[in-house]
């Protein structure tokens, strides 16, 4: 059975035991995820997403979060100006082994869903900034209003 999912911005095609390097996810080595964004899912039947299979799911391990290849930005300008410049960039990747696709029942499998560090930081800003409820009041303050609301 295969599956074709949705991460980072690029699809993968996956059978259970692939290994896999996507975009950096928030997640540290040794913790299963669960990727929930399923274009395809294919085998005896293939089921194609109208975008997405509903309740199907990867199960993943994340083996080790790692750098890519260094890629190295040269910029010459010509003639008079006689300047350049060199930048170099390694891009962060998350590495997992796929161990199951799920075609049903992915919402009961219980396992973490795998999100990328941009969501993740978004969501604890988000949890954050949620306004708190009633805290007590303090106590010198408590114990004046209630003299006030005596006299």
């Amino acid at each position: 059975m295969f599956a074709v999912l949705k991460t980072g911005g690029k699809q993968y095609k996956v059978q259970a035991g692939d290994v896999l390097r996507v975009e950096k996810l928030a997640a540290n080595a040794g913790d299963k995820i669960q990727f929930n964004e399923i274009l395809m899912v294919g085998g005896d039947s293939v089921t194609v997403g109208a975008p997405t299979v509903k309740g199907a799911g990867v199960v993943a391990e994340v083996i080790d979060q790692i750098k890519g290849e260094k890629v190295i930005h040269y910029v010459k300008r010509r003639r008079k100006h006689s300047s350049q410049r060199t930048k170099g960039h390694r891009q962060h990747l998350t590495l997992v082994r796929v161990t199951e696709v799920l075609a049903s029942g992915a919402e009961k499998s219980g396992v973490a869903a795998a999100t990328g560090t941009a969501d993740a930081r978004r969501a604890a800003h988000n949890a954050e900034a949620a306004p708190a409820a009633e805290a007590p009041a303090k106590p010198k303050r408590a114990k004046k209003a209630a003299e006030a609301a005596a006299e």
